[in-house]
């Protein structure tokens, strides 16, 4: 396998305040990394070093074997914000036209060609929000808005998915049907590094875990995770693992 993520002794701070400390891990093409911590652990802030959106203080970062400082390829990565889903109803734009601009990366300033088209409108049923294609982004509900977001990603041909708190605000219905489209996303193939408050949703669903409080306490398979003291390490004694039952 290749590495899509590659971290080595990251560290990054808020002017005094250390964020992260001496982090290192490795995300692996088909992964499904669950990325947990409490608030204000550094979770966010990794997954913007990641992703090149923030430049560590130290340490290196590569995104699909490239220096990310050096990574222009950007139509491999869909990124999904907390603000983008909880937030992200302002564009005055249809469902279809959001997902429609997931092929821009590939077409510069051209035209979309019907291929173009045809591929949206496949990203819209893959997502199972093809009846919404004509209602504007800001009409919609918070899982229905959280699917068109992952429908332009799908539509950019994303090889990697990056969700931060994705469903904050939507309702336990959609949540878990939500997340069931991850697990058909990264059983075809899509690697996802997923930021979830829900430990039990992360530990049902993730294959790897990283748990992070400024520095990593754990990272490795979801079972060696659970059975490590991780989760007390990194939140107190609060940290508890509930698991949900699908």
């Amino acid at each position: 396998m290749s590495s899509v993520v590659d971290i080595q002794n990251v560290s990054f701070a808020y002017g005094e305040k250390p964020a992260l400390e001496d982090v290192s891990l490795t995300v692996e093409a088909g992964d499904f990394l669950g990325l947990i911590g409490p608030n204000g652990s550094g979770k966010t802030t990794l997954l913007h070093i990641m992703l090149g959106l923030h430049s560590p203080d130290e340490g290196s970062v590569e995104l699909f074997g490239e220096p990310v400082d050096e990574f222009d390829d950007g139509e491999r990565i869909g990124y999904v914000s907390q603000q983008a889903t909880s937030q992200g109803g302002t564009m005055p734009v249809t469902v279809r036209e959001c997902v429609r601009m997931g092929r821009f990366a590939h077409v510069g300033h051209g035209r979309l060609s019907d291929a173009d088209k045809r591929i949206a409108e496949e990203a819209l049923e893959t997502v199972d929000i093809a009846n919404l294609a004509d209602q504007r982004i800001n009409q919609l509900s918070g899982g229905q808005r959280q699917r068109a977001y992952i429908a332009r990603a799908i539509a950019s041909e994303a090889d990697l998915l990056a969700l931060d708190e994705p469903t904050v605000g939507v309702d336990a219905e959609s949540r878990d049907a939500f997340y069931q489209l991850l697990d058909s996303l990264n059983d075809s193939g899509i690697t996802i590094v997923l930021i979830e408050h829900d430990i039990g949703v992360v530990t049902d669903r993730a294959d790897h875990v990283a748990c992070l409080n400024t520095t990593l306490y754990h990272h490795g398979d979801t079972e060696s995770f659970v059975e490590s003291d991780a989760l007390s390490e990194a939140y107190g004694t609060t940290g508890t693992v509930v698991h949900h039952h699908h």
